[in-house]
């Protein structure tokens, strides 16, 4: 059974359903992926424990979304952290105050494949080296800065893969 609100929210057999901001390409996590072993898993642990941040939780799934995207593995735990303390202040799961801080994810793990989607593939962060994606995402000087500080505190560049 559905029932359609107003604003476009529906409710499924008691369950409520928000409007969600995501990629027409997003795919379920890949079962199979185990990052248990690999020693990326492990610097992110320490790391999001050090600072008691609330995305320790969801690991794999910064990891599934860089390797899924080609993207540095560091780059959503760091954007994460800069932007909503590791998840400490998140806001309908929005960890990386995408869209200004408006847009409203289905759950963590959503949010985290939408956003490493929309920086890997679309037109404005695209073929963009780091410091190029850094300045679209957050133009103000010193913003990229504080994303590769946070980066080099989880890892060294060319520590892990």
């Amino acid at each position: 059974m559905m029932k359609l609100l107003s604003g476009g929210l529906a409710i499924f057999a008691g369950i409520v359903s928000f409007p969600v901001v995501g990629s027409p390409h997003a795919e379920q996590l890949n079962p199979a992926a185990d990052y248990r072993h690999d020693p990326r898993y492990d610097r992110l642990k320490s790391f999001f424990a050090r600072f008691e941040c609330p995305v320790k939780f969801y690991i794999r799934e910064f990891l599934d979304a860089a390797d899924k995207n080609n993207l540095d593995w560091r780059l959503l735990p760091s954007l994460s952290v800069v932007e909503s303390g590791g998840g400490k202040a998140a806001p309908h799961n929005n960890l990386f105050g995408w869209k200004s801080g408006k847009a409203q994810f289905a759950s963590i793990a959503a949010g985290i494949q939408s956003v490493g989607y929309q920086l890997a593939h679309s037109p404005i962060y695209r073929k963009k080296s780091l410091d190029g994606v850094l300045e679209t995402y957050n133009p103000k000087v010193s913003y990229g800065d504080r994303v590769k500080a946070v980066m080099a505190q989880i890892a060294p560049a060319r520590s892990l893969p």
